[in-house]
């Protein structure tokens, strides 16, 4: 199948609308892990959304600390070359085996980008990487603009075809251009978590970055499939059990939003899930959004997303569910 796509910021590629995410597939067992995931799986959900017409697959390095990459590296590795969709990953958390649970160091030390590109081009099985972002703002006291501008010199060596960043703010988009600039920015981004809608996207829409949104469903929770109840079904190592977000009033408040946007996606005979994944691109400023799925089944839940078009009138429900329910923060709605 083939989607629509679009060009991604200033960069040379053309991507759908919608990119496989590979946080889930990670699996258990570390920090910010979802529990256990069965591989095979995981690999076919890539190919079947790849079959579908996507033609981008996001991960990360320290996604089950490396064991994402090696999933995607088997989902995609008998694939010609010329057929295979572009492959985005990040750097810059370095994590200790010999303690998983504990969150990773944000580190942007130049000699440790080099070596986590070399460790990402193995498990991974390539010669290049598409787009390599730095995955948080360092915390190392390597200043912004050195690592970024080792993120430039290695798209000049030709190890990397882009250069991104992720979760980054406006102040630290500005440090990012002394060291060269920066191609692209994964913000999160969900009917929910919609600070970045203030500053953020029209700063890259000013600038000619271009935006890859991340959690454009929260992590499931805009689904449409959600419930109070499975929240307490998760592993003990999913992440999302520690989240505020699922649990309590604010999961009551999200899960009352879930009704506004079910309503929204009867009416154009759709999936809550794509219609939260189509209210992110109405922003202007974003190019596409990354969904996960963990099993072929989920792909068809969002996939309605690549060419779903919300009308003034849907924007305007959804906004004034928003404010009805209080789920959230940031603006409600595109300008």
């Amino acid at each position: 199948m083939s989607l629509p796509t679009t060009s991604l910021g200033a960069t040379d590629f053309d991507i759908t609308a919608v990119g496989f995410g590979a946080w889930a597939i990670g699996g258990g067992g570390w920090a910010f892990g979802w529990g256990a995931q069965d591989d095979t799986e995981s690999a076919q959900a890539i190919r079947y959304a790849i079959e579908a017409g996507v033609n981008w697959i996001d991960t990360a390095a320290v996604y089950g600390l490396g064991h994402s990459e090696e999933v995607v590296a088997r989902a995609i590795a008998d694939i010609p070359a010329s057929e295979r969709p572009a492959v985005f990953t990040k750097c810059g958390l370095i994590w200790d085996r010999s303690a998983p649970m504990q969150p990773s160091r944000r580190v942007g030390a130049p000699d440790s980008i080099r070596a986590e590109l070399d460790a990402s081009l193995k498990r991974l099985g390539v010669e290049q990487i598409d787009l390599y972002q730095l995955h948080w703002p360092p915390e190392d006291q390597t200043p912004i603009p050195d690592s970024v501008g080792t993120l430039n010199d290695l798209k000049k060596e030709g190890k990397i075809r882009a250069v991104g960043v992720s979760n980054f703010s406006v102040a630290q988009l500005e440090l990012a251009a002394q060291g060269g600039g920066v191609d692209t920015l994964q913000p999160p981004f969900s009917p929910i978590a919609r600070e970045v809608a203030a500053d953020v996207l029209p700063y890259c829409a000013e600038h000619g970055i271009g935006v890859i949104v991340y959690s454009p469903m929260h992590s499931g929770l805009l689904s449409g499939t959600w419930s109070a109840a499975r929240t307490s079904t998760l592993d003990d190592d999913d992440w999302r059990r520690r989240n505020p977000d699922f649990s309590g009033d604010r999961l009551t408040r999200n899960l009352a939003l879930v009704e506004v946007l079910r309503d929204v996606a009867n009416r154009h005979g759709t999936t809550v899930g794509a219609v939260s994944i189509a209210w992110t691109r109405a922003f202007p400023g974003v190019t596409a959004a990354i969904v996960g799925a963990r099993r072929p089944a989920q792909i068809d839940g969002w996939l309605a997303a690549a060419t779903l078009t919300l009308t003034g009138t849907d924007l305007d429900e959804i906004a004034a569910g928003i404010v009805a329910t209080g789920a959230g923060d940031g603006p409600t709605r595109p300008a």
